[in-house]
């Protein structure tokens, strides 16, 4: 089954979810490790090319997980009962927009770093993203530092994230984690 249902994830889903949190936390490691390198290390210019070219890979697997968030049926939370059930789906809705919201600002505060000398971003040789150039003053040095709190407060969220899908798989003993894993056949 490639297409949501109000019972669980498809295909789609699942794997979008799955590459877009591997792309997240394998950025944030080498972002990490790059900020550690010296301008002379072998590795960073290599490392700045591959963390642009996922940045900008990792924006459009962002924006087809809209789309086809848009295009399917919402997949229901499975405990609705109580106002605490309620006050918590309205909790997990939230951090998913703000999320979305965070990964927008980090592409676009990258954007601005990448591209404020006026050179458009090459995403592994395939195709190039141009430059607007230098919008305003000290652009690459705000726009870093923007770029730095984003992704560490990406990364808190997204530990929450994680958090709560473990606390519903092993305190409430509910199925809402491992329906990010298994697709479910809408009869189920």
């Amino acid at each position: 089954m490639l297409k949501n249902t109000a019972k669980g994830y498809g295909l789609v889903a699942i794997v979008l979810h799955w590459l877009s949190a591997a792309a997240v936390l394998g950025m944030f490691g080498l972002g990490l490790y790059m900020v550690e390198l010296s301008y002379y290390d072998p590795f960073y210019r290599d490392g700045l090319n591959i963390h642009k070219s996922i940045g900008i890979l990792l924006a459009l697997v962002i924006v087809m997980r809209l789309l086809w968030k848009w295009a399917n049926p919402k997949v229901k939370p499975l405990q609705q009962s109580t106002s605490l059930d309620k006050a918590q789906n309205t909790l997990a809705t939230l951090a998913h927009w703000l999320m979305y919201l965070l990964l927008f600002a980090l592409f676009t505060s990258g954007y601005l770093i990448s591209t404020s000398d006026g050179r458009a971003i090459e995403v592994f040789g395939w195709f190039a993203v141009p430059s607007l150039g230098e919008l305003f003053d000290q652009q690459s040095d705000i726009a870093g530092t923007v770029h730095l709190y984003l992704a560490w407060g990406l990364i808190a969220l997204v530990a929450v994230h994680a958090l709560a899908a473990l606390k519903h798989h092993f305190v409430n003993r509910d199925r809402t984690l491992i329906r990010m894993f298994k697709v479910t056949n809408s009869d189920n």
